[in-house]
């Protein structure tokens, strides 16, 4: 680490156009002069920066070395996922002279450093859940299959998303929420009329879709969503998954179902049946994987990035490091047993 350093201060060194490096009368290279002769050593920048920032800066070094070289492949895509991010967050702020001013009151001096850490981000994210699938069972995942998976199902839908403002107050939002709610159950109504009077459900159903859903994707295609199973989509999708699992082909839900997108209305129009566990075996993992980290969620990243320092043999060699390594290791355990406790 101190050679790196020394290496790095060189470089900048000559890049200012300073020309030789000063030495101290100890032999220390200096990386600063003042006209009295003055000057401060490598080995005295070294040793603040190991006060200050030195364990942070460490982790960052040893945690991207571990991970990229754990996730070789998962390398370029972790890359463009954080280059999309942060483009993203250019737009936002209305081009790259903005963020950049946005980014060094937060202490960052550069779109690119910004970058690297959202690499490591994504790469963190990454590692976390291939962590947590390492912790399921063969006998989790037997139990899943037997007593959970199910064949995919072909599903429809109808959106409504309450229409509401940014700015809108809290009882507008309740109200246009209510108003979303009412339509959904109109929609039920509509399609119980039909099915008293003996309609094809599946066409009216697509009709009402065109009609009335404000998912564009998806609305002239009679609210087609496709194939859809457990894992699909993320939790907060939970109760439209639950409610495709209860319906028989060919019904359609009789209450509203909530998501993070808004309210709905389902029709359930095929059912395949479930496939062999060795078929499902990566699904499953995935899934009881997104399980553990919820369930572990004070642990888990801790617990994930220790694994891999650890897998690699991450040995740090410098004294006061290694302490201030060691007292991290010893708060971050306390920090989560008290969280832990304080969930219980």
């Amino acid at each position: 680490m101190k050679k790196k350093i020394i290496g790095l201060c060189a470089i900048l060194l000559a890049v200012s156009g300073c020309g030789k490096i000063p030495t101290l009368e100890n032999g220390d290279e200096a990386v600063v002069t003042f006209n009295d002769d003055h000057k401060i050593s490598v080995n005295e920048l070294y040793d603040l920066l190991k006060e200050t920032y030195g364990l942070d800066t460490l982790m960052t070094l040893a945690e991207t070395y571990v991970l990229e070289t754990e996730f070789s492949d998962y390398k370029d895509t972790a890359r463009e996922t954080a280059d999309s991010y942060v483009d993203s967050y250019i737009e936002s702020a209305g081009g790259e002279d903005e963020f950049l001013s946005y980014l060094r009151q937060k202490g960052y001096q550069s779109i690119d450093a910004y970058r690297d850490l959202m690499y490591l981000s994504v790469l963190q994210s990454h590692a976390i859940e291939e962590y947590a699938k390492l912790q399921i069972t063969d006998e989790e995942i037997e139990e899943y299959y037997n007593n959970t998976a199910i064949g995919d199902m072909e599903i429809s839908h109808i959106l409504i998303t309450p229409d509401v403002d940014d700015d809108a107050t809290d009882d507008e939002t309740k109200e246009a929420e209510e108003a979303a709610k009412k339509t959904i159950e109109e929609i039920i109504a509509k399609l119980n009329e039909a099915k008293k009077n003996g309609d094809d459900i599946e066409e009216t159903f697509a009709e009402l879709a065109k009609e009335y859903s404000e998912d564009e994707s998806t609305k002239d295609d009679g609210g087609t969503i496709g194939k859809i199973n457990y894992g699909s989509f993320d939790d907060k999708y939970d109760e439209l998954i639950s409610a495709a699992v209860d319906l028989k082909v060919g019904s359609y839900s009789t209450k509203v179902i909530t998501t993070e997108a808004g309210y709905h209305v389902i029709l359930k129009t095929a059912q395949d049946d479930k496939k062999s566990l060795e078929d499902l075996k990566d699904d499953i993992v995935s899934i009881l994987g997104e399980e553990y980290t919820e369930e572990n969620y004070t642990s888990i990243a801790f617990n994930a990035l220790q694994h891999y320092c650890k897998e690699y043999g991450m040995d740090i060699v410098d004294d006061e490091l290694a302490k201030q390594y060691s007292n991290y290791v010893q708060s971050a355990k306390a920090s989560i047993q008290q969280a832990e406790i304080d969930n219980e």
